[in-house]
């Protein structure tokens, strides 16, 4: 939205821009399908789903239609690369970065919105040198830097993957790619509730991240919160210091965030619902009540609702890894060693896919050591070497 008016006060005689507000607008929302925020239309055409970098935005407003990140100059043809990293998250956009400077061709497929879950956080307060960026900001950084180096593809996913002559076959939207390694870093989703009408009004009073929507539901807008760890207290609070009526629920009989975050929520009179889960989420056009049973008497009631923001942990993306056949551990990260190695020769993973600290620091750690030891396997094949 600020990059679209930027561009219509810097153009004020080819373009004008009209903001519309979703919950206040609800036949526009519908009409364009337009329930999750932010997406940009000229007239009736949608030109950006999700957010993009500035650069990319008014590349749309010029061209009319959608434009995914091209290809450097002299790459339009390639399609055999020494890496292709799956995931243009910051762990993918830093291995790639780190394959080419070690002189390995390198392309970054990511089939929804590069930058991962850091596009969507308002600011980033503990990325070493900024005190605070946000986070579309450390992203169109990151992808700017890697583009100096690799090929990146914005909206083209891998669909399936199988060895071959050594290597690898990528099949993706654009075609047949081959690749000598492979690099993983497809991260991990948010956790869902599985509750009937979670998935029809996802986006119309349900998320997965009160910092994206929050906004929507101030002034006295009655939501709860769903879950018990640092991610759902931490929405609680952010929810309430927008003026929203917060409500958390929770299965267990007790909290397991931090001390600190438990305090807060307490100091704050945040009222908790122990031993509840949602059983059914209601609403024709949007959210409107949630069905909570009691897990230790069943008992079920209804609650008037207007949003319902769920921070049940993440899953991890695995499907690709699946392909391959690489080695999860019980809760379906890929299994790595301290180089980044996967339990398959020449395919590597990093970031949130392979689960432990998720982090952005941890990411962009392990995307640099999983390109260099792409680097240091393609001239020594450890595998090869006798014990």
């Amino acid at each position: 939205m600020l990059y679209a008016v930027s561009a219509a006060i810097e153009k004020k005689d080819l373009i004008s821009v009209e903001t519309i507000e979703i919950y206040e607008n609800i036949d526009l929302a519908e009409k364009y399908a337009a329930m999750s925020v932010p997406k940009t239309f000229i007239g009736e055409t949608l030109i950006a789903p999700v957010l993009l970098p500035e650069d990319y935005l008014i590349e749309a407003i010029i061209e009319g239609k959608p434009v995914e990140y091209v290809m450097p100059v002299g790459r339009e043809e390639l399609r055999d690369y020494d890496v292709v990293v799956i995931g243009g998250g910051p762990a993918g956009l830093t291995a790639a970065m780190y394959a080419e400077r070690s002189g390995l061709k390198s392309i970054v497929f990511e089939s929804a919105n590069v930058g991962g879950q850091i596009s969507i956080t308002p600011v980033v307060e503990n990325y070493p040198g900024f005190a605070r960026i946000a986070g579309k900001m450390l992203v169109e950084m990151m992808v700017k830097q890697t583009l100096e180096y690799s090929a990146l593809l914005q909206g083209v996913g891998v669909k399936d993957i199988k060895k071959k002559d050594g290597g690898f076959e990528v099949i993706t939207g654009r075609g047949i790619y081959k690749a000598r390694t492979i690099i993983i870093a497809t991260g991990a989703a948010s956790r869902t509730l599985n509750a009937p009408g979670e998935t029809s009004l996802a986006g119309r009073g349900v998320s997965y991240c009160a910092t994206c929507d929050g906004y929507l539901f101030k002034d006295g807008k009655n939501v709860i919160v769903v879950g018990g760890g640092n991610s759902a207290l931490t929405d609680a609070l952010y929810l309430d210091s927008l003026g929203a009526h917060v409500t958390l629920v929770h299965r267990r009989d007790s909290l397991r965030a931090e001390d600190r975050l438990q305090q807060s929520i307490s100091q704050r009179n945040i009222p908790v619902m122990f031993n509840s889960v949602v059983k059914e989420i209601h609403g024709k056009k949007v959210v409107e009540k949630v069905t909570l049973e009691d897990v230790m008497t069943g008992k079920k009631t209804d609650m008037a609702t207007q949003g319902v923001f769920i921070a049940i942990g993440y899953e991890p993306n695995n499907g690709i890894a699946k392909k391959l056949g690489v080695e999860l551990d019980e809760q379906g990260y890929l299994k790595v060693d301290g180089q980044m190695r996967t339990s398959i020769p020449l395919v590597y993973a990093a970031g949130d896919i392979t689960g432990g600290v998720k982090q952005i620091v941890t990411a962009v750690s392990q995307g640099a050591v999983a390109a260099l030891t792409v680097f240091e396997d393609i001239s020594s094949p450890y595998w090869k070497k006798s014990i």
